[in-house]
């Protein structure tokens, strides 16, 4: 009879627990692919800026550990990337600038793309960016891979 009665005492007591208890990041919901798409161009967005702000500080901490970044080589590790780049950070205003024109979350939300243009400092398109992130377990996301190709005058190269 004693251990009938702890036995239910215990199982009530764990079932108050259970149910009180807040829920795991697991159990909240997951973001919609919209949310996570804007999440992608806001990233974006806010890594453009990091130039235009000068603040290379900021482009690092945005740059995955294990980045592979396609320049004149590629470039691995943000060391690499940041003393490639170091030139772009250097005067007053930004050589260039980028936006985000399409953004693409793959399913299950831990990687996307970004792509869109490139301008020069008087707002003339003159390549195209390509990006990869990968979304962090703490939410935060990562670029892992990225392109720039300059734009060609396609017209100019029919002649």
């Amino acid at each position: 009879m004693k251990n009938r009665f702890l036995m239910a005492l215990l199982l009530n007591v764990g079932a108050v627990l259970a149910f009180s208890m807040p829920a795991s990041a697991k159990d909240q919901a997951a973001p919609s692919m919209a949310e996570l798409t804007e999440q992608v161009r806001a990233t974006e967005i806010a890594f453009a800026k990091t130039l235009a702000d000068r603040d290379v500080k900021t482009f690092t901490s945005m740059i995955a550990p294990d980045v592979i970044w396609l320049g004149d080589k590629p470039y691995h590790g943000p060391a690499e990337v940041v003393a490639s780049w170091k030139q772009f950070f250097e005067g007053p205003t930004a050589p260039f600038s980028w936006a985000p024109e399409i953004v693409e979350v793959q399913e299950g939300g831990k990687l996307a793309l970004s792509t869109g243009p490139v301008f020069n400092p008087e707002g003339k398109r003159v390549a195209t960016y390509t990006s990869i992130w990968r979304r962090e377990k703490s939410g935060k996301w990562l670029i892992i891979f990225d392109r720039g190709c300059p734009d060609c005058d396609c017209a100019a190269e029919k002649k």
